[in-house]
């Protein structure tokens, strides 16, 4: 009953081991691309946009997991045939005091609501730390750049995402209605 849970649940879902994947569902592999079979014993890192994000997210996945032993985030994700997507990602540690021994993240294909926007890595770190409501001087500290330079890239996303203020800006990324 709960292979047939997991394997026909209406989100992706995959266990890693170590970042790893040890088992994926079919919707999965669907939102991927790719056959959930296949996926076994593939890194995760396949599936990031970029290396760079792989190795910063990772960072900050495993803080947050050391501390809660949960995160979450949206983000832009890679199908196989190299597509990027809007992803909501969450995921539970089954061992908080080593976050990547072993943990069950859960995947949403944002696409239909949230159109990807080609955006530089910094662009979308910038995008997403300005959706969970980061003020330019906390996304500087955050990311280690100037308030300016964090203010230089919001004025380019607002450019690329047609927005003339920060409040719509953040509703188009959020995939809210105007």
């Amino acid at each position: 009953m709960h292979a047939l849970a997991f394997d026909h649940a209406p989100v992706g879902l995959c266990i890693l081991e170590n970042r790893i994947i040890q088992r994926a569902n079919v919707r999965f592999g669907e939102m991927f691309q790719v056959d959930a079979a296949s996926c076994t014993h593939k890194s995760i890192a396949e599936f990031y946009a970029t290396p760079e994000e792989f190795i910063k997210l990772g960072e900050r996945v495993y803080t947050a997991m050391g501390d809660t032993g949960r995160y979450s985030d949206e983000r832009v994700m890679c199908r196989a045939d190299g597509s990027l997507f809007w992803c909501r990602v969450r995921g539970q540690s089954t061992s908080p005091d080593s976050p990547f021994h072993k943990s069950v993240w859960s995947f949403a294909d944002l696409s239909e609501d949230r159109p990807v926007v080609e955006l530089t890595p910094r662009e979308r770190e910038v995008a997403i730390l300005t959706c969970r409501g980061m003020t330019s001087k906390e996304i500087g500290l955050e990311l280690d750049l100037s308030y300016r330079t964090v203010e230089e890239y919001r004025a380019r996303l607002l450019r690329k995402f047609g927005a003339r203020k920060l409040a719509e800006l953040v509703a188009k990324l959020s995939g809210m209605p105007l």
